[in-house]
C-alpha cells in the first residue's frame, strides 16, 4: 500500500524548513507525516504547534502509555511503532507492557495509575466522554491541569491516527513493528 498524498520534497518553505529540521528522527529527514502535512504551510504550523512532547502535567511514561493506547485502539501502527522505538525505553516502557498497549482490557502488567490510564483511553476512544465514576478516580490520581492534558492528549492522537490511517503513510524505517493484535 503507497501514501495516498506524496510527503513534499525541499526546498521548503523557511518556517517549514527550521521546524522539520527541528524535528528529525533516526534517519535523515523528519517523519513522513510532517513532510506530508508541510505541502501546506498554515496545517503544518498549526499542527506542529498543537503538540504535548514537552515537559507538562504527566511524566514520559504516562504520557507515552496513553498514546500508545490511543494510537493502538485506533490500528495507527505508523504512530505507535515511531513511538515505541523512540520514546518506550527512555519511558521504561518493555515489550510486554508495549504489547499490552494493544491487547483489550487492562493487562496485569499495569500498576494501579498506569490501568487508570488504560481504562481512560479506552473510554474516551469509545465515548468521547468520561463518565462520574472514571472522572472521580482520576481526580484522586490527576490535577486538575494534568486531567486537561490528559484529554489534549487523547484527542490529539487520535487526529494523528486519523491522519496517519486516511494518508495510508508507510511505517518508519527506524519503527517498531505494531504487534498483530
Amino acid at each position: 500500500m503507497s501514501p495516498r498524498i506524496e510527503p513534499a520534497k525541499a526546498p521548503y518553505a523557511p518556517s517549514v524548513a527550521r521546524t522539520l529540521e527541528r524535528l528529525k528522527t533516526p534517519g535523515d529527514q523528519a517523519l513522513s507525516l510532517f513532510r506530508t502535512l508541510a505541502r501546506d504551510e498554515r496545517l503544518f504550523a498549526r499542527f506542529t504547534g498543537a503538540g504535548l512532547l514537552d515537559k507538562g502535567h504527566l511524566t514520559l511514561r504516562e504520557r507515552e502509555i496513553v498514546i500508545h493506547r490511543v494510537c493502538a485502539l485506533n490500528g495507527c501502527g505508523y504512530e505507535w511503532g515511531v513511538h515505541a522505538a523512540i520514546f518506550a525505553a527512555a519511558a521504561g516502557l518493555d515489550a510486554e507492557q508495549l504489547a499490552a498497549t494493544v491487547e483489550p482490557g487492562v493487562a496485569s502488567c499495569w500498576g494501579p495509575r498506569e490501568a487508570l490510564l488504560i481504562a481512560f483511553c479506552d473510554a474516551v476512544n469509545a465515548r468521547a466522554d468520561i463518565d462520574d465514576d472514571l472522572w472521580r478516580r482520576l481526580a484522586e490520581a490527576f490535577s486538575e491541569e494534568a486531567r486537561i492534558e490528559l484529554m489534549m492528549l487523547a484527542g490529539f492522537y487520535r487526529t494523528v491516527s486519523l491522519l496517519a490511517n486516511g494518508l495510508r503513510l508507510e511505517p518508519e524505517p527506524f519503527a517498531t513493528p505494531f504487534p498483530a493484535g
